[in-house]
């Protein structure tokens, strides 16, 4: 949809800002960071719909910073990723933010999985990464009370606090961050500008407009006019905690299916010295539906009349109903956390807040398996930008940057 003239919202040849970035997490607030980095006395002003940053997926997650090691040599994913872990580690060094480099294990449980493992283990070389292969008796040396019969080891991987790097990215950005300003309407001009309303009845003017929306950056890209030729489908990745701690010293991962982006139930010492069991993945009834009883049949129809919707169910239901078992069961997600921890038992897992993964699906129901941004005039849509996006916000806000400001400097002609 595309607002004209006779919407109340109108653009006008007086700018609020430059830029005008739609969303708080760490990918608008890095984007804002680097395009006052690369470009000083650009005016920046971001608009994020909660009270304060970092109250979604980048707020939700493990906090894990992850290496590139699952990720397609020379995709955006591995590339930013990789770079991106670098930058994180150093970012929150340098401005004492809570982190540390554990490393972490893949482990493999049965024989099916050892050749995806080592084919893993390549495929981290290839992205530059150090990748260690042990075999069943070398697993103890990094985690006592795992077995398997094989695992790589990452020594790159580490753990951090993204909500504390949302913030500082915030405040050293110097951009304007407006909360609890939730976009409305966009109204558009290639040859003016942007104007957005937000839901107080703000309008904010600019000249180029970036959608870092996360779970509703397709509907802001329809509101811009452009027809992104995805849809977000929200999953559930719902979580536990390990009320033994001890058992687990570090980071544990299985052996991820190739044929999803999602990397299985995992176990994830925290910053906090806490360990996060999970996710599993299962579709959520809301773009932000953190629990069962949250259903918004407006987002819902929304994702139901999506023909990918339905094709990606078709072709994976299996896995689909693996994952809605361990969510319903209790007694099923131990099982599977057995697999890797055989000690734990299903008293020791306390249900923990569940995150919600923004996946772009096309329409022929492909889930898109690496980073997606695309441009229109005056504007830049981050349309796909899930874990490991918190890894490589960095990288990946600096790409953003760049496409804006070519954007900024090509209508300044």
């Amino acid at each position: 949809m595309h607002y004209r003239s006779r919407e109340v919202v109108q653009v006008r040849r007086t700018y609020d800002c430059d830029v005008l970035v739609i969303g708080g997490g760490i990918v608008g607030l890095s984007t804002a960071y680097a395009i006052t980095r690369a470009a000083p006395g650009t005016r920046v002003t971001v608009l994020e719909k909660e009270p304060g940053p970092a109250r979604h997926q980048t707020g939700r997650n493990s906090g894990v910073i992850h290496s590139g090691v699952y990720y397609r040599p020379g995709s955006l994913k591995a590339r930013y990723a990789v770079r991106g872990a670098a930058e994180m580690v150093k970012f929150c060094a340098e401005y004492d933010i809570p982190h540390a480099v554990t490393g972490k294990l893949i482990v493999a449980t049965t024989r099916d999985e050892l050749p995806r493992l080592h084919a893993l283990a390549q495929r981290g070389r290839e992205n530059g990464l150090t990748v260690r292969e042990l075999g069943a008796a070398q697993i103890a040396e990094y985690e006592p009370e795992v077995e398997g019969l094989a695992a790589i080891h990452v020594d790159t991987t580490g753990i951090c606090d993204f909500t504390a790097v949302a913030r500082h990215l915030a405040r050293a950005s110097g951009a304007e961050v407006r909360h609890g300003a939730r976009v409305t309407r966009v109204d558009r001009r290639p040859e003016r500008g942007v104007a957005v309303r937000t839901a107080s009845g703000d309008v904010v003017r600019g000249r180029v407009l970036v959608n870092c929306a996360g779970l509703h950056c397709d509907e802001i890209a329809r509101l811009t006019g452009d027809e992104p030729g995805v849809r977000i489908v929200p999953f559930r990745g719902e979580y536990y905690e390990l009320a033994r701690p001890e058992l687990v010293r570090g980071l544990v991962y299985p052996v991820p299916d190739p044929a999803f982006p999602f990397l299985g139930v995992h176990l994830t010492r925290g910053i906090d010295g806490g360990v996060h069991v999970g996710p599993n993945a299962v579709p959520a009834l809301a773009r932000e539906g953190y629990d069962r009883r949250t259903v918004r049949p407006r987002e819902l129809a929304a994702t139901l009349t999506w023909p990918g919707s339905w094709r990606l169910a078709r072709r994976h239901w299996r896995y689909g109903a693996g994952e809605l078992h361990r969510s319903l069961s209790k007694a099923a997600f131990t099982r599977a956390v057995r697999r890797l921890l055989p000690a734990v038992r299903e008293e020791d897992l306390v249900p923990a807040p569940a995150g919600v993964r923004a996946q772009a699906v096309l329409r022929d129901g492909t889930l898109v398996d690496d980073f997606l941004i695309q441009e229109s005039p005056r504007a830049v849509h981050v349309l796909n930008a899930p874990s490991p996006a918190a890894t490589a916000s960095l990288p990946i806000g600096r790409e953003v940057a760049r496409r804006a400001l070519a954007e900024l400097a090509a209508r300044a002609r």
